[in-house]
């Protein structure tokens, strides 16, 4: 029996399949060596928000709210009044400062007709006892007179040359003139410790001069903290921006120091990216770095690495970890750095709110 079975030539295989496979391994790679390359010249992370200058309104004194000036999201220019304060405290305290100034400026000028009243005392007492000095002086020639006399009438009475009224006259007069001298004597005493009492007095006076005016300084300082706590109870904004939620009521009572609410500067805007500490050994100030705002997707927006944080953002929370306490866990940080723009439009800053989420990618090669 004859065999019927006719050898049909093979099928070649189309070379398409595998032009394309070849294709496909050469693009991946490519893509691959391109994503590689660009992974290890580009750092990025999408951990990264708009940030801003806030100013903080802090109350620096006590007291009740009178008035609410402003409301939420509203803005306002340097030295707007925010908020008043109930004042009659202040206002009392600044009375009693300025009568307690009043007093010790009239103390200052009875101190000082005091010691112009000693002064004179003084040149008083001085004369008087230069007049004094002076009287003694003729009283001891008077005594030196009478003293040679009533020798002179004790030899002439022995002989007998007088009479005896003759001789007890010049005796009561030299006796006369030896109490009329004790009397100068005492007299100057008298001026001398006069002098010395009202010196004493005078230099009080001074004293007293001295210490007035310190009160005085004393009391205008209160006077000028007075009316600078009287200002106090006004609230103003210190910088240009947009108020945040003021949740502040008329009624209600304000420590001092406690913050009301904040003030979101509207002069500068810049971006704080959170990089992990594996992302950084690269990354140095003045690197080239592009942002992409979620808020704003097709604008694509420069900006330079301007600096990098001291510390990692964990270390300067309000609890940082302490790996000493023994249960430590492995958790890479992340370290912030702050990108600034170099050619953001006016048109987007005055767009951009603190806190927007970002996308940075900074070129590390």
């Amino acid at each position: 029996m004859e065999n019927t079975t006719i050898n049909q030539p093979k099928k070649k295989k189309s070379p398409i399949f595998g032009i394309i496979l070849g294709i496909l391994i050469i693009a991946g790679a490519i893509y691959g060596f391109k994503k590689w390359s660009y992974s290890n010249s580009h750092e990025e992370t999408d951990d990264a928000q708009i940030a801003s200058n806030v100013s903080p309104v802090i109350s620096k004194i006590s007291g009740y709210v009178a008035e609410v000036k402003v409301k939420d999201n509203q803005f306002v220019k340097k030295g707007d009044t925010l908020i008043i304060l109930e004042n009659k405290d202040q206002l009392i305290l600044l009375q009693q400062a300025e009568a307690a100034l009043g007093t010790a400026k009239s103390n200052l000028n009875t101190a000082k007709a005091g010691a112009a009243a000693a002064n004179k005392s003084i040149n008083t007492s001085n004369a008087a006892v230069g007049t004094a000095n002076a009287q003694i002086e003729a009283a001891k020639v008077n005594v030196w007179k009478t003293t040679q006399d009533l020798k002179r009438y004790e030899n002439l009475v022995k002989d007998h040359s007088i009479t005896q009224q003759q001789y007890e006259q010049v005796l009561a007069a030299k006796q006369a003139a030896d109490k009329q001298l004790q009397v100068l004597v005492e007299q100057k005493n008298q001026a001398s410790q006069q002098t010395g009492y009202v010196s004493s007095q005078s230099e009080a006076t001074s004293e007293q001069i001295g210490v007035a005016g310190a009160i005085i300084k004393q009391r205008e300082v209160d006077v000028q903290n007075a009316r600078l706590n009287l200002s106090y109870t006004i609230i103003t904004a210190k910088q240009d921006g947009y108020v945040s939620k003021v949740p502040v009521q008329v009624g209600q009572f304000l420590q001092a120091g406690a913050q009301l609410f904040s003030i979101i500067l509207n002069n500068e805007k810049w971006v704080v990216a959170n990089f992990k500490e594996t992302q950084l050994n690269k990354m140095v100030e003045g690197q080239k770095v592009e942002i992409k705002i979620d808020a704003f997707p097709d604008e694509k927006l420069i900006g330079t690495v301007s600096s990098i944080a001291p510390a990692t953002g964990s270390t300067f929370s309000i609890l940082p970890p302490d790996n000493a306490s023994g249960n430590f866990v492995k958790v890479v940080q992340r370290v912030p750095v702050k990108i600034t723009f170099n050619n953001l439009k006016p048109e987007i800053a005055n767009k951009l709110r603190a806190g927007m989420n970002v996308l940075v990618d900074v070129e590390v090669k």
